[in-house]
């Protein structure tokens, strides 16, 4: 990186050169970055290529857009390592719910730890509803806003770790292994990540942005909101007007480099996903058992 992208850089995180690599400033960072650069997937519905290049990562970020864990752990790295921190990427798993195994560090996941004051630290800026703040890289429980995360020697990843979510989270987990890796290592995941119609990256478009207090989610056409206290609030967007909106206002995304013409192709594959999922739950709900009659 050069040193205008790190200052464009840190002007996107509304934040100033954090000076000496210190624990305070990586936190600091950290917290910055998934409060101002939000997860997002809406490149892979309007079918647009993307790479794991963390340069290409970077360029994104600076563009006003976010991305998902490739791209926003990708980018991050790249600034940390730019500002002296000592940063490795390693290979991730994320486990979606407990009733399918942890896949180990299958490389659907980019995860990194930075060593820093002594001190080893989970750093994850691409998880989503997940961390708000780096954790030190040793079993125990973390209290953030409304979530509780679990850190402890991983069973689907030997010699990995493995990071427990909140129950009220959008997965279950993810381990990873502790060896360092490389953006190669997550070319071919990538690929099917973002083009395959079975990636759930594909069919649901989401964005999420974390804060001290909660989290904003959105979900195909969902708004959604945790805050402090647990407590979950929902909203359905109905128009593009109100969803691009949102978008904007809430995630800070005003989407500048989508044309009419994309914009019209993402409402309208939303608001047809939208459709069809209401009535998939109301068949699901009118359905009567067998065992009812």
């Amino acid at each position: 990186m050069t040193e205008l992208d790190v200052r464009r850089y840190l002007d996107r995180l509304g934040t100033d050169h954090p000076g000496r690599p210190s624990a305070a400033g990586l936190r600091a960072l950290h917290r910055a970055h998934v409060e101002r650069v939000p997860y997002e997937t809406l490149d892979f519905q309007l079918r647009r290529p993307t790479t794991v290049d963390p340069e290409h990562s970077v360029s994104r970020v600076l563009s006003g857009r976010g991305g998902y864990c490739f791209h926003l752990n990708g980018a991050f790295a790249t600034l940390l390592t730019a500002l002296g921190y000592d940063v490795r990427w390693h290979r991730g798993g994320v486990q979606l719910d407990q009733d399918t195994p942890a896949p180990g560090a299958n490389s659907n996941h980019l995860t990194l730890t930075v060593r820093c004051e002594g001190e080893t630290w989970l750093a994850d800026v691409g998880m989503g509803d997940a961390l708000h703040e780096p954790v030190p890289l040793r079993a125990g429980t973390y209290r953030q806003g409304p979530f509780t995360y679990r850190l402890s020697p991983s069973v689907a990843e030997p010699g990995g770790w493995r990071l427990d979510h909140d129950v009220h989270g959008k997965f279950a987990g993810m381990d990873f292994s502790p060896a360092p890796a490389a953006a190669g290592d997550f070319v071919a995941m990538h690929r099917m990540l973002s083009v395959s119609p079975a990636s759930v990256f594909v069919r649901i478009a989401s964005v999420y942005r974390r804060d001290a207090d909660g989290v904003d989610g959105l979900c195909g056409c969902v708004l959604s909101r945790i805050d402090a206290g647990g407590n979950r609030t929902v909203r359905e967007l109905t128009t593009a007007e109100e969803w691009f909106g949102a978008v904007h206002e809430v995630f800070g995304m005003p989407l500048d480099d989508l044309g009419t013409q994309d914009r019209a192709r993402l409402w309208e594959w939303l608001a047809r996903s939208h459709a069809t999922r209401l009535r998939l739950r109301e068949s699901a709900v009118g359905r009567v058992p067998a065992d009812a009659v």
